[in-house]
């Protein structure tokens, strides 16, 4: 399982990564490993208040893999805590696909 990540500056600001704390505990409960195989390379605004095309531009460019992470022929599922337009996913899944993985699915708590 792969959290959505946060960039480190609201990673600091929050203290947390929502995505992540729903991936440790749900992986804990069905015993699936949880990785951070992703990384925000770069600030984004709040995707809360954005259109969808303004969403997939608002994220472009902005995620990567986690350095030492190989998504080669993994099946692999996406955490989220809101599923609104599904641009996040789409952009976490490409990354991931790009890198090779075999399959990704998205999982998130509520929808937006």
């Amino acid at each position: 399982m792969v959290p959505v990540p946060l960039h480190t500056e609201r990673r600091k600001i929050r203290g947390f990564n929502q995505s992540d704390e729903i991936a440790r505990w749900l992986g804990a409960q069905v015993k699936i490993p949880v990785v951070e195989g992703l990384v925000r390379v770069r600030p984004t605004l709040s995707q809360a208040r954005l259109k969808r095309a303004e969403r997939l531009r608002n994220l472009r460019g902005a995620l990567d893999l986690a350095p030492g992470f190989d998504p080669r022929g993994q099946r692999l599922l996406l955490c989220d805590d809101v599923f609104t337009t599904g641009a996040t996913a789409d952009a976490c899944a490409k990354v991931l696909q790009k890198a090779g993985a075999a399959e990704v699915a998205a999982l998130a708590v509520a929808r937006g």
